[in-house]
This record gives C-alpha cells, structure tokens and sequence, in this order.
C-alpha cells in the first residue's frame, strides 16, 4: 500500500519505518520536513513531502500527532484529499497538563472520544482507532514473554478495520475490534493505564494482552 504518515514526531516515525519494513510505500507528511532529515538517513526508501501531497498521493493515512494538533493536521492534509480514506488515528487526548499521581489528563470525557470528534469533522474519511495504547518501543513487532499483545480498533467501517486490522498484523500485533467508533471511548483511556507504570515505577515495556 500506499502510506502517509501525518507528523514528525516519534510515533509517526517508529511507525513509518515499521511499514516501510513490511514493503510498503511510505511518505511522512510534515510542514517540517527538518524534523524528519535522521529518519530520511535511516530510511531511503521513505519520502517526505507537504501533508496535503502525502494525503492525496496515499492509499491511506496514519495519524501520528499530538491530540491536541490531531484536527489541524488533518485540515492541513486537506479534507477533500481524505474523502473515503482510510485514516488510521494512533492518537491520544492528552492535556497540556501534568499527570496525577501517574494518571494523565485528557481533554476530552468518557462521553465523548478524540476520534469520535474527529469522525464528526470529517465525516467522509473512515478512521480507525489503533496504536494508541502502547509506547513506541514495543509499537513494531514487540517481542513478549506473553507472546504477540494485542491491538485494539474501533472504527465505524468494516472494511477500514480489515485493512488497518491487516497491517497490525504485520506488525506484529493481535489485532481485535471493539466494534464502532464509541468504542474509543474505552480504548483511548488505555494510554492512561499504560502509562502509570512508567510515570510511578520507570516500567515502559508492556503492552496489553486479551485473553479469551
């Protein structure tokens, strides 16, 4: 497939690089394209262009951004480019606030998910929760005692879940859908969980596991 990456942050570039490895075409879609020039080094094969000429060149789109700048960077790659795309949202609703006692602020409520704010907004590009319960080391094929964690997605179309169901895989994930896009409510919080280890006790290595 054809894959833009929107951001330059770490996420998007671990992510990046872990599809250019499954033999995808990957273009990382950034308005600083200085931000990308080591992960341009270490991946040849990737490209790096405008957010609005990766969206329009790409099959689908990953969304690897803050929460915060989730809605601009998608305005930024161009609402008609991301009609009927697929858009894979590996982000989270963190505030611009401190943890407390370990637990993250988000800015958004159990009532209402990012992503589901985003669908609204862009009603015609099919998004895929994913990615967004697990830190970026363990994000491509994560080697566990447990053996491959599981990824959680939600999203409103099926066939969207297929695909980013499918490259999960790849990756070296489980993949296991919770059904529409409310289910975001639920998944995004798992950033929360996740990260308590690591802000009380330095433990970032984990990664969840559904059994059934």
């Amino acid at each position: 497939m054809k894959i833009g990456v929107l951001g330059s942050g770490v996420v998007g570039k671990v992510l990046g690089a872990g599809l250019l490895q499954c033999g995808h075409e990957v273009t990382m879609g950034t308005r600083s394209p200085e931000k990308l020039a080591d992960w341009a080094k270490a991946n040849p094969n990737g490209r790096i262009a405008a957010p609005d000429a990766t969206a329009k060149w790409a099959d689908l789109v990953l969304l690897g951004v803050k929460g915060t700048a989730a809605s601009e960077a998608l305005r930024g790659a161009g609402a008609a480019n991301l009609a009927g795309m697929v858009v894979m949202d590996a982000t989270n609703p963190i505030a611009d606030a401190p943890p407390s006692n370990g637990v993250l602020k988000f800015f958004t409520n159990l009532d209402e998910s990012l992503m589901e704010r985003l669908q609204r907004e862009f009603p015609q590009t099919r998004f895929v929760k994913a990615f967004n319960s697990v830190g970026n080391a363990r994000m491509v094929n994560p080697q566990l005692a447990g053996g491959p964690p599981t990824m959680f997605i939600c999203g409103n179309d099926a066939e969207a879940k297929k695909i980013v169901a499918g490259l999960a895989t790849q990756l070296g994930w489980e993949p296991a859908d919770m059904g529409g896009a409310e289910a975001a409510r639920a998944i995004e919080p798992l950033c929360m969980l996740w990260c308590i280890p690591g802000f009380l006790h330095n433990q970032w290595t984990h990664a969840f596991k559904l059994l059934r």
